[in-house]
């Protein structure tokens, strides 16, 4: 007899942040609101992306489109982390096939100083749009996200993606009273964005360090996690001062050398990336955190058999977290096959079943 379904404050998904028993283990995957599905391709056509991401219509559309046809165990909000830059009012363009780039790179300390601040108020759009999706999900958790201070830092210095980071990297050592203030401002925005998605029914948040890994642990410890500890520690405020008591979720990739630094920053869950296997990730974190991954996007272009083998290998060695969130490592590919991916939710779900 299966077991009734839960409201999203009490789904599986936040009870396995949480470390609580489960009826199976939740899965959802990064990317899954987007380009690897057909209707998506249809929907966006001829919306520019940053405009699609501030359309409530859009937003709610597209965030339901995988819960649907996969069956996922929790939403992910349609957006990019570069939005609150450019609802602040930076000049940032996602240019196909490129990603995010910025008309004006920072690159002096009085460029960090003129950086707008996003206002609550700007964000209008974003609340209508969450508590439409919390109307429609029903039982279904919505997961909120933000980009953390240092990727979005990447971004506003090199000026669009990098390999190198090198600039980043340089600023970061050359001007430490300018790097510091430069993630604090992003610091308050990342809350401010979450808190929005929160204060309107979020069951859950992700932020998304990506490039992290580029890091030293020693320059993660001392540069970057007080700033990424800050966001959390915003959204923990909450409204009129109430902790928003919703799992937290961090995430960044090559950070297998940073994994307990990671967990250290405030997440209830440390999201890890397809190079580390789960019960070495379960060790390095310890015991007080849950795990969120972490099959090799890769995976879902090969064949079933292969595909049904890795996914047996990641659920067994997620069991040795305190819990375990099934996802990728990283985000869905643009050419993965749809089918894959509901046939990996429909495995982890049939080995999981208590």
């Amino acid at each position: 007899m299966g077991i009734p379904a839960a409201p999203a404050a009490d789904s599986d998904l936040v009870r396995a942040a949480r470390g609580l028993p489960v009826s199976r283990t939740p899965v959802w995957f990064m990317r899954q609101a987007g380009r690897s599905l057909p209707e998506y391709r249809a929907l966006r056509a001829g919306t520019a992306m940053l405009a699609a991401c501030q359309d409530p219509d859009l937003v709610t559309e597209i965030t339901l489109q995988p819960v649907r046809r996969h069956g996922v165990d929790a939403a992910i909000l349609f957006s990019d982390i570069v939005l609150p830059l450019v609802v602040a009012g930076v000049d940032i363009e996602i240019k196909p096939g490129v990603g995010p780039v910025v008309a004006q790179p920072i690159r002096s300390v009085a460029d960090v100083d003129a950086l707008p601040a996003l206002e609550p108020e700007q964000l209008e759009f974003l609340a209508t749009a969450v508590r439409r999706l919390v109307a429609e999900l029903g039982a279904t958790p919505l997961i909120g996200f933000a980009g953390a201070p240092f990727t979005l830092a990447t971004y506003l210095i090199e000026g669009g993606p990098s390999k190198e980071h090198a600039r980043t990297k340089a600023f970061m050592y050359a001007e430490p009273a300018a790097w510091q203030r430069l993630l604090e401002r992003l610091a308050v925005s990342a809350a401010t964005f979450l808190r929005v998605q929160v204060d309107n029914g979020a069951s859950a948040v992700q932020l998304f360090d990506s490039w992290a890994g580029v890091l030293s642990a020693a320059d993660y410890g001392s540069r970057v996690l007080p700033h990424s500890r800050a966001v959390f520690d915003g959204l923990r405020a909450g409204r009129a001062g109430d902790e928003a008591d919703v799992p937290k979720v961090h995430f960044g990739v090559g950070t297998g050398e940073l994994l307990p630094l990671i967990g250290d920053a405030g997440a209830d869950v440390v999201g890890v990336d397809w190079r580390v296997p789960l019960d070495e990730a379960a060790r390095r974190v310890g015991p007080g955190y849950s795990l969120q991954g972490n099959l090799d996007p890769a995976v879902l272009l090969a064949d079933r058999e292969t595909l049904e083998r890795e996914v047996r290998r990641v659920v067994e060695q997620g069991r040795a977290a305190r819990g375990h969130i099934f996802n990728l490592g990283h985000g869905v590919l643009p050419d993965t096959d749809p089918d894959a991916l509901t046939r990996v939710v429909e495995l982890v779900h049939e080995l999981t079943a208590r």
